[in-house]
């Protein structure tokens, strides 16, 4: 019988990551989970949507229910430095980050890999919904997760090919519904585990209250204005609002008003009716093409330009300083700088990166 290489779960007490274990277990790998300990606001630890007492009691007892070794690992200060900053930062400049994917480069495809190869291992699996098509010359392919509803591709879409190659998805193949009756098979405690949505360091809050707490300066108002550069009124801070958003503008009007622009100089939020929303083309940066190569000058491509929207079709360029222009046949009312888009190929995630403007 061939002996398996080591793996590393990254496992978090949810259903997902400890069926993750299990399978790669029962497949035959030598298997060690390791959970992160992440940073939380002091006072809130147990409120964290990961890492919280419980979830780390979870993920040990997943661990001896399958009889692997269990490490937990303290990420605090790096976590708090890189993504938690780049969150702040990211509102400070007026966009809106994605910390997920900052997480998933820096974080687990950045520290925990390099502790899972610290440990001998050769892959780090993960509880994702997205496939690894591995190709005859050794690079792989990132693929869709065989459940549409919970596909996590775009949220891996900033991985690099050589730590992809590294990789392992084990329920990508499978459905929501599948996990949890394999979980039950297995007697996993988490196979009935609602899933959260929540990032994970706001403890359950709206980030709005996070930021009045941790980045004060970022709630300071400023005034609303129309395109013609009237006041109508005043915003609660510009951190407070999204391009597109409608709801919680606090001003009268006779017409709809969207939030089109904001000006992080001046402090200022700029509004105007539907017709002036939208855009045909974006430009972003900060590219990781999964392949490794740049794609051709031109070529067109299906993009998501946030986690859960819609995907439409796009043509899409690359410039001379690295950056990519991307064009599509109607406008997008909700194009948000510091959001990632992400191009696909069929099932196929071609990669992405970050919008500019």
């Amino acid at each position: 019988m061939t002996v398996k290489p080591l793996v590393v779960v990254a496992m978090s007490g949810g259903v997902d990551s400890s069926v993750a274990a299990a399978l790669l277990s029962e497949q035959g790998y030598d298997v060690v989970g390791m959970m992160l300990r992440l940073w939380s606001e002091p006072g809130k630890e147990d409120s964290n949507r990961c890492c919280t007492p419980d979830a780390m009691f979870q993920a040990r007892r997943v661990a001896a229910r399958l009889k692997i070794p269990f490490y937990a690992v303290d990420v605090r200060e790096r976590f708090h430095e890189v993504v938690v900053r780049h969150f702040i930062d990211g509102y400070a400049a007026g966009n809106t980050p994605n910390p997920c994917l900052m997480c998933n480069r820096s974080i687990r495809w950045g520290f925990l890999l390099e502790q899972a190869q610290t440990l001998g291992a050769v892959y780090l699996a993960t509880g994702h919904y997205a496939r690894l098509r591995r190709l005859e010359d050794g690079s792989v392919q990132l693929l869709r997760g065989l459940d549409a509803a919970k596909d996590q591709s775009y949220v891996l879409s900033a991985i690099p090919q050589e730590k992809l190659r590294a990789s392992l998805f084990p329920v990508g193949e499978l459905q929501k519904s599948e996990v949890r009756e394999i979980a039950r098979r297995y007697e996993l405690a988490p196979a009935e585990r609602p899933d959260s949505q929540d990032l994970c360091f706001l403890a359950g809050e709206d980030y709005r209250a996070f930021l009045a707490r941790n980045a004060p300066d970022l709630t300071q108002p400023g005034p609303i204005v129309n395109s013609a550069g009237e006041i109508l009124g005043l915003h609660k801070g510009l951190a407070s609002y999204t391009i597109g958003q409608r709801r919680e503008l606090g001003i009268s009007s006779p017409e709809p008003l969207y939030v089109l622009a904001k000006d992080v100089s001046t402090n200022t939020l700029r509004v105007g009716g539907s017709a002036e929303l939208g855009q045909s083309e974006l430009i972003a940066a900060d590219l990781n093409w999964i392949s490794g190569e740049i794609p051709a000058q031109q070529f067109a491509a299906s993009m998501k330009i946030r986690y859960k929207a819609r995907e439409i079709p796009a043509q899409v360029e690359s410039l001379q300083n690295g950056q990519v222009m991307v064009r599509f046949l109607q406008p997008l009312r909700d194009i948000t700088p510091g959001q990632q888009v992400v191009f696909y190929s069929g099932d196929i995630c071609l990669g992405g990166g970050t919008i500019l403007r």
